[in-house]
């Protein structure tokens, strides 16, 4: 048990980031703020960061008086946590008028006690696949460069190697090229849907950027089975995974794909075949699936379409469609995620867990991956017109209950591979 609440963080917009021993951290729900029990502290694991939060101040509670009050000291502090972990509370903070727009990043409270950051988050996910002590920057680059020699016409080698891993370090991209695990397969430059999160095209009149610039070419099915195959053959726990955040939608690609997969196929039985999509095309699902894909991941802020749709803004599909997408691969016998994103004091309202209850019982659902929600929380509530979220429960107990509910339903972070999805879920990655 902690000694005292953690107390509340400071920066003083130099780098420097302190405690305030006169405040105890607080955390946000919705538009709320609320003690956070002592019980949802851990130590901020490895590989968090630490943010300031220009023009807003941080809120507290009183340690003399029990009453909540700003910081005035400095700008308020945020965490970013780790893969593996979700946020039980968003930071809580004031904003001023003039307040920048935060960029993509995921806003969980965080405090100071006994000497230690800490952070309201639970682990949900065993798999060490993108824990930063597990990357080798010289493994890294000598795979790089044996994998552009080894393919030296393939654009998407060329592109994993030179935008996604060597540019944005992206964990999927380098744990390709160190041979291990999940590959990444961006395979679409255009979108069907218009999310106001999107990370890898921002128009320009909004205030925040985009985090990565977006695939500019259409792959091959061929390029695309020249890589994979030996992937799947030799990387241990294998899997190939269309739909990458430096791309568009990939069921736009469908023709590709399947292509791709029965070639892939006639090479290897080995490894796992995947999609990470928003589920708009369920006509395409369902002839992938009949190609041999084996898992697929749709991404959602919320089980509501009334959340859904002012997020996302999609052309030509609507939310049933992705709900549609999700029975059509269980019916074909496939693995089936939801790529959930947590947004404490709405993921956990209760006309969501109710939303959410019906969709997992619809679709028979496989997994739900419990997702940090990269986005500005005031920016995300303002653009799809949320004033009040209704009355929540807290994540956790969110958590709890579904658990409780849906025993087979598996709960992680990542897609999992075939040795997983046949039976040893609780794998152990570390070897």
């Amino acid at each position: 048990m902690l000694k005292h609440s953690p107390f509340l963080l400071f920066s003083d917009g130099k780098g420097n980031i302190f405690e305030d021993q006169s405040l105890y951290a607080t955390g946000r729900s919705g538009w709320d703020v609320y003690p956070v029990p002592d019980e949802d502290w851990i130590v901020l694991p490895e590989g968090g960061n630490l943010y300031e939060l220009p023009g807003r101040r941080g809120i507290g509670i009183d340690v003399n008086t029990g009453e909540m009050r700003l910081c005035e000291k400095g700008w308020a502090v945020a965490a970013f946590i780790p893969p593996a972990h979700t946020g039980l509370f968003l930071s809580a903070y004031e904003s001023a008028p003039d307040a920048p727009t935060l960029p993509l990043f995921c806003y969980t409270a965080a405090g100071w006690v006994e000497g230690e950051f800490v952070v309201p988050a639970v682990r949900i996910e065993a798999d060490i696949r993108q824990e930063c002590r597990g990357y080798n920057d010289q493994k890294i680059a000598t795979g790089v460069d044996h994998m552009v020699q080894a393919f030296p016409h393939n654009r998407l080698v060329k592109h994993l190697a030179d935008n996604c891993c060597n540019t944005y370090h992206c964990p999927a991209a380098r744990n390709y090229f160190m041979g291990r695990w999940e590959c990444p397969i961006p395979v679409s430059p255009a979108c069907n849907a218009n999310c106001v999160g999107c990370i890898s095209l921002q128009p320009d009149e909004e205030p925040i950027v985009s985090t990565q610039d977006r695939l500019q070419f259409k792959p091959s099915p061929e390029e695309i089975v020249e890589y994979t195959v030996p992937h799947l053959e030799s990387a241990p726990y294998p899997i190939v995974s269309f739909g990458q955040g430096c791309e568009g939608e990939p069921l736009l690609m469908w023709e590709t794909m399947r292509e791709a997969i029965k070639e892939i196929r006639k090479h290897t039985s080995k490894g796992s075949i995947n999609i990470n999509t928003n589920g708009s095309r369920p006509d395409a699902v369902k002839v992938l699936a009949e190609a041999g894909l084996n898992s697929i991941r749709v991404s959602t802020n919320s089980a509501r379409r009334e959340v859904y749709m002012p997020y996302y803004r999609p052309n030509n599909y609507d939310f049933n469609d992705i709900i549609e997408s999700l029975k059509i691969m269980r019916q074909a016998g496939g693995w089936t995620s939801i790529n959930y994103f947590v947004f404490p004091g709405m993921t956990d309202s209760v006309e969501e867990y109710e939303a959410l209850r019906k969709l997992i019982r619809e679709t028979d659902l496989c997994m739900i991956q419990w997702r940090n929600f990269n986005i500005d929380p005031d920016w995300y509530l303002g653009k799809i017109g949320v004033t009040e979220t209704g009355e929540c429960m807290g994540v956790k107990q969110l958590m709890e209950l579904i658990r409780e509910e849906f025993p087979h339903l598996k709960f992680g972070y990542y897609n999992p591979p075939m040795e997983r999805i046949k039976g040893n879920f609780e794998l152990d990655f570390a070897h």
